[in-house]
Parts: C-alpha cells; sequence; structure tokens
C-alpha cells in the first residue's frame, strides 16, 4: 500500500499493468469498495492474477503529490497504468465487483 514506485518497479519486471484505487480515509464509498467489490472471490482472483494492485491514501506519503499529477476529482477513483506509468483507463466511485471486472478487461485491450 501506498508506494508507487514500487508497484511500477513490479510492473516493469512482470510486465503487467498497474491497478490503482486511489481513496481518502473519510470516504465512504471507498470503504464499501474495500469491504465489498474488493473481498469478491472472482475480482480478486482476476486482478491478482492480472495486475499489480495498490492503493493509495491521496492524502498522506506520496499521494498529495499524485493526486495534483492525476488531477484527482473524486474518490474513490480507480485507475490503470501501463507497465510505464501511463494512465490507460480511470473510473470514478463505487463499483460492483462484475463490473470492475469488465472495466479491468477493457483495460487488458488497450
Amino acid at each position: 500500500e501506498n508506494d508507487w514506485n514500487e508497484a511500477l518497479k513490479q510492473a516493469a519486471a512482470k510486465n503487467k499493468y498497474v491497478f490503482v484505487d486511489a481513496y481518502a480515509s473519510w470516504c465512504g464509498p471507498c470503504k464499501m469498495l474495500k469491504n465489498t467489490t474488493f473481498k469478491d472471490k472472482k475480482a480478486a482472483e482476476f486482478y491478482n492474477k492480472n495486475f499489480i494492485n495498490i492503493s493509495i491514501d491521496m492524502e498522506k506519503g506520496q499521494g498529495p503529490q499524485l493526486a495534483a499529477q492525476w488531477q484527482m476529482q473524486a474518490y474513490p477513483t480507480l485507475i490503470i497504468f501501463n507497465p510505464k506509468g501511463q494512465p490507460v483507463m480511470g473510473t470514478v466511485g463505487y463499483i460492483k465487483a462484475p463490473d470492475l471486472i469488465r472495466f479491468g478487461e477493457a483495460a487488458l485491450k488497450k
């Protein structure tokens, strides 16, 4: 959690995309995402197999700098980056597990 540079290193080494959960500690929909969608077995298996996954608190550590760089508007924001750290796709707000899987599948095709 919270180490963007480490996630990028792993992505480059394994030639995988990076899935970022950009959240804030006070955000209700962010907590719902962690407690439901991310605990869904199919979604977890799909993301663990296909992506380097990282959650970043956008108000701590590297978060504020990344929030500015990525022009964050709201939380949760889910972003998929290619192994070079370039954004491929993003979505804002709570998302259910089947939609999260579709989002990941669409990003892998880009």
